[in-house]
C-alpha cells in the first residue's frame, strides 16, 4: 500500500538542511548569509534531539571561522563521519583550501551552499554564481538545484552519490531566490531514502577512518617523480560519478514522479534555437517556453544539474538532434576571459563535430538582479536574428560596450488563477513575518500551491522591504518578482510619494492602504500619478488606520498583525473565519515564548482586521496623467546623490545604465551621502519634555539622524531666543 504524501510549506534552505540532517552524523558549522539558516536549522533540531536516518542525533560544531569549519569538516571525515556543512560567498572561498584536500582524499562530505555574490567593485550579500564556479577546479562534484521542491530532492542524490562514489558534493541553489523563497513541498519517506543509501561504499567509507587499531600514514608530501601521477590516479572515480547521480536521479524520479537526469530538456523536441542554463532561471525560462509554444515558436531549454563532472555524454544524450542555434547563459563574470564557465563548457562539447550548433554565451542575474520572462524573450529573439550577438547581458542597459539585449515591456505568463501579491513594508515592522505566517496559512490549510519572496533594501531594520507571493491551483514556477500585481498592500503611508507602488497592477486590481487620515483627508494626500492608475484601471481602494490601531492594542509600531487580518477579509483567499483561527494558531506559534501578553495583544489585532473603509473613487481620477518621478529630482545635491542615491533609493536602480558607473567603477563614492537622505518613514515625532529631561543626552546619542540635537545657551542667548522655543535651567555647568 503507498504512503500518503506528505507536504510542507518551507524554503529552500529548510529543504537542503532537512536532507542534510538526515544523511549527516557531524556537522561543522559557521553562519553567513544567505545560507546561515540551514546551520540554525540543523542545531536546532540537534537540540530538540531529533535522529537522523541511522537512529542518531546529528552532532553540531560550530567553529570560528569558515576554514575552521572546512578544517572540522575534513578531520571529522577521516575519522569516518558523515559530515557536512554550510556556506557562501567569500566564506566558501576560504573553505577552498581544505576542499581541494577533502577532493583529493576521495571524502564523500556534501557541503550545501546558498549561491551568492562576491564583494568585488563593491559586497553583495545576494545571489549568483560567482562563489561556486570558484570551486569548480577543486574536484567537488556540483549539482545545481532550481526551485525549494528540488533543493531537497537533489540534496538527497548529492549525499547518496557522495557515498557510492568517494567524491565530495557541493549541492548549490540560488542564495536568497531559492534559499529563502517559501513554497509548498513535497517530503521525501526517510525509510525509502534510507533504503538507498549503498551499505557496502558506506562500510568502505568507514573502513578508511583515521584509527589507532588500524594505523596508517596520510596526508603526506610527494615530488614531482610521482605526484602527477597520484593525481591521475583519481580519474576512474570522476568517470564513474554521472552513472551514480543519474542512477540515484532515477531512484528518486521512481519515489516521486517527478523526473530528474544529469542534463534535462525541455520544450519542442524538434526546436532548432534553445537556451542552456542552471539554477533558478530554469523555471522561468520553461514558463516563457510555454508561452511562445503558445504562440507558434519552436523552442527550447537545456537543464544543467550535474555541472561537475561535466558530462558529454549524457548532455548529447539530451540534447534534440535538431538544434541550431545555442545561447548559454551563466550567473557569474569572469573578466578577463573568453567566455563565462558553462558557455565554455558547452563550447568544448562541440569541438571538432560536424555540424556543430551556433553556440552564443551571455550574463544574466549578477546580486539576484531579478531575471523576467520579458528578458528571456529577448534571448530567444536575440538567437533569431541573422547575426546574434554574442557576450550579451541582459536585465541592465549597457551604453558603454553595448553588450546589453534590448529590455522589453514585461509580461504575465503565471498559469491561469494564479493570484499575485505585493507587500511594502518597513524592515522591522513585521509585513515580512506576517506574510511568511500568511503564505504558510494557504499552504497548510488549503489545496492552493503558493510562493513567498522578499525583497530586501541593506538597511534592514528601518529600511524597505516588499513581500512578492503567489497563490493558485497549479504549480507556481516563477522565481523572479511580481512586476503585475492583482493586490497591493502599502503599509507605510509615505511609499506612496517614495515609490511606485502600483505600477504594473491588473485592471480592477486592489490597494490596501494603512492610511493615518480619515477617507476625506486620504482622498487630499494620495499623489496624482497613484489617483492616475486608481482611476484609469479601476481599481478598488481600501484605507486602515493600522498606525493607531496598533497604539490603542500596545503593539507600538508593530501593524503586521492588523494589516494581514485585513488581507484575509478583502481577499477572501480562505473563509474568513477560518483564517482568523489559523491566524491566531500562528501567532502563538511566533510569539508564545514572549508571553500571554504579547499573544492577547496580536489576537486583539486579528479581531480589529476588519476596521477597513473601501473609498469611494472620484470619476475624475480617471483623467489624471501623471507619472511617478524620482521624489527631490531638482533638489541641491552632489551629482551622485541625485543621479544615483536618489534613484536607488526610489527602487528604480535597476533603470540606470552602466555609463552612470564610470566614474565609480573602482567601487569609490562620495563621503557624506547620508546627510541628502531624507527617509520619512516615521509616523510621531519626538517631543522634547523639560520636566521630565534629566540631560542624560542619551536621545541625542543614539538618534540615527541627528534629529534630537540639545543645545547649552548662554543667558544672553537664552533671553533672545523665541517664546516658543523649549528650555529648561542647565544641570551641568561647563567652567574653563
Amino acid at each position: 500500500m503507498a504512503k500518503e504524501k506528505r507536504f510542507t510549506t518551507c524554503d529552500g534552505n529548510w529543504a537542503a538542511a532537512h536532507i542534510a540532517y538526515l544523511f549527516s552524523e557531524h556537522a561543522a558549522i559557521y553562519p553567513i548569509t544567505p545560507s546561515s539558516t540551514m546551520a540554525e536549522y540543523v542545531d536546532e533540531w540537534a537540540s530538540q534531539g531529533k535522529k537522523n536516518l541511522f537512529g542518531e542525533v546529528v552532532k553540531v560544531t560550530e567553529m570560528q571561522s569558515e576554514g575552521g569549519a572546512s578544517g572540522a569538516v575534513h578531520g571529522s571525515l577521516q575519522a569516518g563521519a558523515l559530515t557536512t556543512t554550510f556556506t557562501a560567498s567569500q566564506g566558501l572561498l576560504l573553505m577552498i583550501p581544505n576542499m581541494y584536500k577533502i577532493a583529493g582524499e576521495l571524502l564523500p562530505a556534501v557541503f550545501h551552499v546558498s549561491a551568492r555574490a562576491l564583494a568585488a567593485e563593491a559586497l553583495s550579500i545576494f545571489g549568483d554564481h560567482q562563489d561556486v564556479m570558484a570551486c569548480r577546479q577543486t574536484g567537488f562534484a556540483m549539482l545545481a538545484s532550481a526551485s525549494v521542491q528540488e533543493a531537497e530532492d537533489l540534496a538527497s542524490v548529492a549525499h547518496l552519490s557522495a557515498i557510492k562514489s568517494s567524491v565530495p558534493f557541493l549541492h548549490f541553489f540560488d542564495g536568497f531566490r531559492t534559499s529563502h523563497e517559501i513554497q509548498k513541498i513535497e517530503l521525501l519517506d526517510e525509510e525509502a531514502l534510507k533504503a538507498m543509501i549503498s551499505e557496502k561504499s558506506l562500510a568502505a567509507f568507514r573502513a578508511k577512518a583515521l584509527t589507532p587499531d588500524a594505523p596508517v600514514t596520510r596526508g603526506t608530501a610527494q615530488n614531482g617523480d610521482v605526484y602527477f601521477q597520484a593525481r591521475e590516479a583519481a580519474n576512474r572515480y570522476y568517470a564513474e560519478v554521472p552513472d551514480i547521480v543519474a542512477r540515484y536521479m532515477g531512484e528518486i524520479s521512481e519515489l516521486t514522479g517527478r523526473e530528474y537526469r544529469p542534463f534535462d530538456y525541455y520544450g519542442d523536441p524538434k526546436a532548432e534555437n534553445i537556451i542552456i542554463a542552471m539554477g533558478s532561471v530554469t523555471e522561468t525560462i520553461k514558463e516563457t517556453i510555454d508561452y511562445l509554444a503558445a504562440k507558434g515558436k519552436k523552442v527550447g531549454l537545456m537543464v544543467v544539474r550535474l555541472y561537475r563532472p561535466f558530462s558529454t555524454k549524457y548532455f548529447l544524450k539530451a540534447l534534440p538532434a535538431s538544434v541550431k542555434r545555442i545561447a548559454v547563459l551563466d550567473r557569474t563574470k569572469e573578466p578577463g576571459s573568453v567566455g563565462e564557465p558553462l558557455f565554455v563548457d558547452v563550447k568544448a562539447v562541440f569541438q571538432g563535430r560536424k555540424n556543430a550548433p551556433l553556440v552564443i554565451g551571455g550574463r544574466y542575474g549578477l546580486s539576484s538582479k531579478d531575471t523576467s520572462p520579458a528578458q528571456i524573450v529577448s534571448v530567444f529573439e536575440n538567437l533569431d536574428m541573422n547575426e546574434p550577438k554574442d557576450d550579451f547581458t541582459i536585465g541592465i542597459v549597457d551604453d558603454v560596450t553595448f553588450k546589453s539585449l534590448p529590455l522589453k515591456e514585461e509580461i504575465s505568463i503565471v498559469k491561469p488563477g494564479t493570484t499575485e501579491c505585493k507587500f511594502y513594508g518597513l524592515g522591522s515592522d513585521g509585513t515580512v513575518g506576517a506574510n511568511k505566517n500568511t503564505i504558510k496559512i494557504i499552504g497548510s490549510h488549503t489545496p492552493k500551491y503558493c510562493q513567498a519572496y522578499f525583497d530586501y533594501d541593506s538597511k534592514k531594520s528601518g529600511g524597505y522591504t516588499c513581500s512578492h507571493l503567489r497563490f493558485g491551483d497549479l504549480p507556481i514556477k516563477a522565481p523572479y518578482l511580481v512586476s503585475t500585481p492583482d493586490f497591493v498592500a502599502c503599509h507605510v503611508p509615505s511609499y506612496l510619494e517614495k515609490y511606485d507602488v502600483l505600477k504594473g497592477i491588473k485592471d480592477g486590481g486592489t490597494l490596501l492602504l494603512n492610511s493615518l487620515w480619515d477617507e476625506a483627508e486620504t482622498v487630499k494626500r494620495i499623489p496624482d500619478n497613484v489617483k492616475g492608475i486608481i482611476g484609469r484601471k479601476h481599481i478598488k481602494l481600501y484605507i486602515i488606520n493600522a498606525t493607531k490601531i496598533a497604539a490603542e492594542i500596545g503593539l507600538g509600531n508593530r501593524t503586521n498583525t492588523i494589516l494581514q487580518s485585513a488581507f484575509f477579509k478583502i481577499t477572501g483567499i480562505i473563509p474568513y473565519e477560518d483564517a482568523v483561527k489559523y491566524m491566531k494558531d500562528a501567532i502563538v506559534k511566533s510569539y508564545g515564548k514572549k508571553g500571554e501578553n504579547v499573544v492577547n495583544m496580536n489576537y486583539a489585532a486579528v479581531d480589529r482586521g476588519g476596521e477597513y473603509t473601501e473609498v469611494t473613487i472620484p470619476a475624475e481620477w480617471a483623467e489624471i496623467s501623471a507619472k511617478f518621478e524620482t521624489p527631490n529630482k531638482d533638489r541641491l545635491a552632489p551629482v551622485f546623490v541625485k543621479e544615483i542615491a536618489d534613484v536607488v533609493n526610489s527602487q528604480n536602480g535597476d533603470s540606470l545604465p552602466v555609463s552612470a558607473f564610470l566614474p565609480y567603477a573602482d567601487g569609490t563614492m562620495p563621503a557624506g551621502t547620508a546627510a541628502y537622505e531624507k527617509r520619512g518613514v516615521a509616523v510621531t515625532v519626538p517631543s522634547w519634555d523639560p520636566e521630565k529631561c534629566i540631560q542624560c543626552n542619551t536621545c541625542a546619542f543614539v538618534c540615527p539622524h541627528a534629529a534630537i540635537r540639545p543645545f547649552l545657551l548662554t543667558a544672553e542667548e537664552a533671553e533672545k531666543a523665541p517664546a516658543a522655543l523649549k528650555k529648561a535651567a542647565g544641570k551641568a555647568i561647563l567652567k574653563e
